[in-house]
């Protein structure tokens, strides 16, 4: 049995190489991108200690988290822009240059404007880079795969978070934007040379083109078959050109884009940028007696990394929703536990002997957080809008994504100071709960459908879906 398993493993990797070589060459940008969004949680506590290279103050410094996300706000009128225009391909290779110009203002910067400067840029061009990249990644991808190469960019994103966490605390102020800066080079060198989106190149008339993309990435598949199926689907699609106002008056783009703003805002307000950019703080304000902070911050991304890639590998196994709402559950548990600690420690309750719940708490968010609510949307918001209105959704996904960073850092930060700490967790922790709910209620399964049978469950066409199901039961069968 082993042998069988091993050969089919091989046959399995040699079948879909093409698309796996393309999707880690096109998400090496996002080990930077996920270093940006931890970089602030060991630097922060240098820049305003006393051997910092910068004089600032803690609320000053505190800006830099926000500065990151304005960039994402206002890259989002190039994104949707872009990415129809010029293509997925060339949407990313810009992108991973202006990380690169970003990251060196930040090594280079001896002043706190140079390193707003490049945290903005960072942010501007990781919004780009994030809605151009789940296009590119869903549409060279086989049904099979989608859901692993579409989580690969995740795996990135935490290998970058454990790169700064591991560098951050114990090397220079310029190590880390020079190793962010190394991963966007070896991107613009690498994937440069890969083909752009068949979906891409046949919407804008380049036949030829997009059958050599195709044979590159499935040149186990019938090419005619394939070109005439995405051209039938571009073609029905433009006869019904995407607007902005269709995302609202359409019945089934409007469920799209509520399950979008639910899970991308939902990300953030159960407290995964407040936690990941201020985790050194809020451990040491815990007090915690049993590890240091900073090697606590190390396991927490290595089992945040560790998470991401078993969820990556199980996506297309499990589906979608059980892992949304098992990541829900338990993440918002964890939340509420970390809350009451700091709710009885502010209280002036002892906690000496428990001290170890918030490091815990923090360690089994890490795990479920990441094994869906942590990945799941971002393979949902490639899959769910239809072509002519990818583009759109997808940026207008981003940006929901983008304003719910927003809006919990400055809960956190506004609430903290007002308060105390555990209101702003006891509001994640109960928005993690409200989001299971959402799932189990609102959310459809999409493991395992193909584009257009997901566009026809969110119409409601069951008629079409059924007549799909015998197809693919007829060819099932023949085989």
């Amino acid at each position: 049995m082993t042998f069988k398993s091993n050969d089919a493993s091989v046959s399995y990797l040699r079948k879909f190489y093409r698309q796996i070589l393309a999707a880690i060459a096109g998400t090496l940008f996002a080990v930077s991108d996920g270093m940006t969004y931890g970089w602030t949680s060991p630097m922060i506590p240098y820049l305003i200690g006393p051997d910092s290279h910068i004089q600032t103050t803690k609320h000053v410094a505190e800006w830099l988290e926000t500065a990151l996300l304005c960039g994402s706000l206002a890259g989002l009128p190039l994104t949707i822009y872009s990415v129809d225009k010029y293509g997925r391909k060339k949407s990313l290779l810009f992108a991973s240059v202006v990380i690169l110009i970003g990251w060196m203002l930040i090594a280079f910067g001896n002043h706190m404007g140079y390193l707003f400067a490049g945290r903005f840029l960072c942010g501007m061009a990781g919004d780009m880079a994030f809605v151009a990249c789940p296009m590119y990644m869903a549409e060279i991808s086989d049904p099979k795969i989608r859901g692993l190469l579409s989580g690969i960019i995740y795996i990135m994103v935490h290998i970058g978070t454990l790169i700064v966490y591991c560098i951050g605390p114990f090397t220079p102020f310029y190590v880390a934007p020079l190793i962010g800066s190394t991963m966007v080079i070896m991107e613009l060198a690498v994937f440069y040379f890969m083909p752009e989106s068949p979906y891409f190149l046949l919407s804008v008339d380049k036949e030829r083109k997009a059958r050599e993309a195709l044979a590159f990435f499935k040149p186990y598949s019938n090419i005619d078959d394939e070109v005439n199926e995405i051209s039938t689907m571009l073609e029905k699609q433009k006869q019904d050109k995407g607007r902005i106002q269709d995302l609202i008056l359409v019945k089934s783009n409007r469920k799209a884009i509520t399950i979008m703003a639910v899970l991308n805002t939902g990300q953030h307000l159960c407290a995964y940028t407040v936690i990941l950019m201020n985790l050194h703080i809020i451990l040491e304000s815990a007090g915690s007696i049993f590890i240091e902070s900073s090697h606590a911050a190390i396991i927490f991304a290595s089992i945040m990394l560790v998470s991401a890639a078993y969820s990556s590998l199980r996506v297309d196994k499990y589906g979608r929703r059980i892992l949304l709402m098992i990541s829900s559950i338990v993440s918002g548990l964890c939340l509420l536990a970390i809350a009451v600690y700091f709710h009885l420690k502010a209280t002036g309750v002892d906690v000496t002997s428990v001290s170890f719940i918030p490091i815990v708490s923090v360690m089994v968010y890490a795990c479920f957080f990441k094994l869906g609510v942590g990945i799941v949307p971002i393979i949902v918001t490639a899959e769910i809008f239809p072509s002519n209105m990818k583009a759109i959704g997808m940026t207008m996904s981003d940006a929901m994504f983008i304003f719910g960073g927003l809006i919990a850092i400055q809960l956190y930060q506004t609430l903290s100071r007002a308060f105390h700490i555990f209101v702003p967790l006891y509001l994640f922790g109960f928005y993690a709960f409200f989001l299971t709910f959402f799932t189990y209620f609102f959310i459809p399964e999409t493991k395992g459908k193909s584009l257009d049978e997901i566009q026809s469950m969110l119409k409601g066409d069951n008629v079409k879906l059924k007549t799909i199901e015998k197809c693919k039961e007829a060819d099932t069968t023949h085989i």
